[in-house]
């Protein structure tokens, strides 16, 4: 059996370098409870979005030592430049500046900010990564490109000239299971659907981030046994969004959906209240908790989908009821900015 789980840790910080730091102190209370959410769940892969990326993978290792002095190890690890912080030199957000977070190619005050990596307790085969990154979104067919009210490209066409389609990352992973046996994951974390007005910016680029995965798989790009993991931003009924984009991904005969869960999200649901009671998505398959009084409340962003010829053994969320004693594990890495859950699924 293989646990494959995706987890959100936003383990990102104010500048490059801080991350690594604070990782090597061990005082830092959102990357201790982090690292034991990790230790308990004890995925055999595990996909982490919202991790600072540097060159040498100084954090990362770091990261990877300090799981295993807690006695799990990952002795495969991967990560690749994202496309957060790095720079464009261009007016991508309409705000008639250049050298803004939102002007990089990825929303980002410095290059690296939120990336995305891998740990694996099998081998990761990284000479054939795909990496799909660098391609530019006027390039995606069908593109959904952002207009002003007066029906031009927002903000410029120079913009769009440059501007790549992937948030953070875009990669097909190989692992090996054994002799001869592969899963590809195909790992993205799309940009979330708001922060922009009324050219929907933002919520084009998310929908086009998440279906270029359906598109992948149906034109034979991938192969299974695959599965497509991330925080992909964008629930399937709930909240802002483009939805017909992971709607197509939860339908897909090719894929699956073992919905995973949790008591926890249903309970949080039943005490917080306010925007949670219009959803529509059961509240059991609630991934991250946002605010609800403010913000859209809780949702199912945070995906774990295997390709249909695998076998589920089980799912789920990692959200404790309240008065457990793991509970105080996710209030701590809340604090620290953590708004999301650990899922995983379990594969024969």
């Amino acid at each position: 059996m293989v646990r494959v789980a995706s987890y959100n840790v936003s383990l990102t910080r104010r500048g490059p370098g801080v991350l690594l730091r604070d990782i090597r102190a061990g005082k830092d209370r959102q990357i201790g409870a982090v690292l034991q959410i990790i230790t308990r769940v004890r995925p055999d892969i595990l996909v982490l979005s919202g991790f600072d990326y540097d060159a040498d993978q100084a954090a990362l290792g770091a990261f990877g030592r300090a799981l295993k002095k807690r006695g799990v190890a990952y002795p495969y690890i991967f990560s690749r430049a994202p496309n957060s912080g790095l720079r464009s030199g261009v007016d991508l957000d309409g705000d008639g500046k250049t050298d803004g977070p939102g002007d990089a190619q990825g929303y980002g005050r410095f290059f690296g900010a939120g990336g995305m990596a891998v740990l694996s307790r099998l081998p990761i085969i990284a000479s054939e990564v795909q990496d799909y990154t660098a391609g530019l979104w006027r390039d995606f067919p069908g593109a959904l490109k952002p207009r002003d009210a007066l029906g031009r490209i927002f903000p410029s066409r120079q913009a769009w000239k440059i501007q790549r389609l992937s948030s953070t990352n875009h990669w097909v992973v190989p692992v090996r299971l054994g002799p001869g046996r592969l899963l590809h994951l195909l790992i993205s974390h799309p940009t979330p659907p708001v922060f922009d007005g009324a050219e929907d910016r933002n919520g084009r680029r998310n929908h086009d981030e998440v279906a270029f995965w359906s598109r992948l798989i149906g034109q034979g790009g991938v192969l299974p046994p695959f599965v497509v993991a991330g925080d992909l931003n964008i629930d399937p009924l709930d909240g802002a969004g483009r939805k017909d984009a992971i709607q197509g991904l939860l339908s897909s005969r090719v894929l699956q959906d073992p919905a995973p869960s949790s008591t926890g999200a249903i309970l949080a649901v039943r005490r917080q209240g306010g925007a949670n009671l219009t959803h529509r998505t059961p509240a059991g398959l609630d991934t991250v908790d946002w605010d609800e009084r403010k913000g859209p409340g809780n949702m199912r962003v945070d995906y774990v989908l295997p390709s249909a010829d695998l076998k589920v053994v089980a799912a789920g969320v990692f959200w404790p009821p309240p008065g457990r004693k793991a509970a105080r594990l996710v209030r701590a890495a809340a604090k620290g900015g953590t708004r999301h859950h650990l899922v995983w699924v379990d594969l024969q």
